[in-house]
This record gives C-alpha cells, sequence and structure tokens, in this order.
C-alpha cells in the first residue's frame, strides 16, 4: 500500500526531501503522521501527556534521522510507527524501573538493617560478662589485658608501663587471655 500524504507526493519522495533538510517536506510529513504515531503511543502508554512528549521525541526523531530511511526496507509509515513503537516500550520500561527503584527505596528506609533493641542488648550483656570474667583475672593478667586491648598500648609499652619484663607482659597477656576465653565459653 502507498502512502501519499492528502494531496501530496508519494511519502517516500518527501521522505527524500526531508533527509536533504527540506523544512516545508518535514511539515507535509508531519501533518501526515503526527496523529497515527500519537495515535499508537497513547495505545501503549495510556497516559495522553506523555504520549504527546513521546510522539515528540519521535517526531523529532525522524527529522534527525530522515536520511536513515531505506524505502526498499518498507514504507515510510511502517518506519515511523515501528520508531514511535519502540519509543513508547523504552518509556514504558524506564518508568517501570524507575517505580521499582523507587519501591526498592521506600522498602529500605521503613525496614531497619537490624533489630537496634535487641543489638544493644546483647552488646551490654556481653559487656556484662567481659567485666565479669575480668574480675577472674589476677591483678596483673587484669592490668596486662586492659592496657593492651582497651588502652591500645602495644606490648612493648605494656611492659614499660608495668615496669616488667617484655616477655612476662606476653605470658601474662597469653594466660589471661586463655582465662578469658575459658569464662566467656567460647571455643578455640
Amino acid at each position: 500500500m502507498g502512502d501519499p500524504p492528502r494531496g501530496g507526493p508519494e511519502m517516500a519522495d518527501v521522505m527524500a526531501r526531508v533527509a536533504g533538510g527540506d523544512q516545508e517536506a518535514f511539515s507535509t510529513l508531519y501533518d501526515s503522521i503526527a496523529g497515527p504515531v500519537y495515535g499508537l503511543v497513547l495505545k501503549v502508554l495510556r497516559n495522553p501527556s506523555q504520549s504527546e512528549e513521546v510522539a515528540q521525541e519521535v517526531l523529532v526523531e525522524v527529522w534527525r534521522t530522515a536520511s536513515r530511511f531505506r524505502p526498499e526496507q518498507g514504507s515510510v509509515t511502517s518506519w515511523v510507527m515501528t520508531m514511535a513503537h519502540r519509543r513508547a516500550v523504552d518509556r514504558v520500561r524506564s518508568e517501570q524501573a524507575a517505580t521499582d527503584r523507587e519501591q526498592r527505596n521506600a522498602h529500605r528506609e521503613h525496614t531497619p538493617d537490624y533489630d537496634t533493641v535487641s543489638e544493644e542488648v546483647t552488646i551490654r550483656l556481653e559487656s556484662e560478662q567481659v567485666r565479669r570474667c575480668l574480675r577472674t583475672l589476677t591483678e596483673l593478667q587484669r592490668q596486662a589485658v586492659t592496657l593492651a586491648y582497651y588502652q591500645g598500648y602495644t606490648y612493648r609499652e605494656v611492659a614499660a608501663s608495668l615496669s616488667t619484663p617484655l616477655g612476662t607482659v606476653k605470658t601474662r597477656l597469653r594466660d589471661g587471655l586463655i582465662r578469658l576465653r575459658d569464662c566467656m565459653g567460647v571455643d578455640a
């Protein structure tokens, strides 16, 4: 089926002129194809304002890419309508992706990453257990563990602080940590 515009030359000829930058030819093409493009896009999108926007995008794309039209591959109408359908489907996919993203973000905002009350209770219980177990150490072990693990001293700094040989500090720390592990019921 040939697709002549209302009372004018063949559409392929019009498209060739559009490809050459002829604005009058584009006006003729626009008058002929804008209604069907909008109708097709509206069937896909079902939103009049978005359909107008997408139809305009398609017609601008027709103007910019008219030189790519190949009459041996089909009619102008089918080329433009294929472009319109693809653009409309892309918009649907884009809108769906945005909706999905918003729902995921909303879900994340309303779902805590973890149970904060449970976390705080666990930390307090563990802290109390550590304090209780620290009380089971000898004074020298407790001092060494406190300096090394709670105040961040190196073994050498612990030795200097306690005026004790480095080897003795290492032994106290090892023995103290073993006692803490056993007291807290941690498997080795």
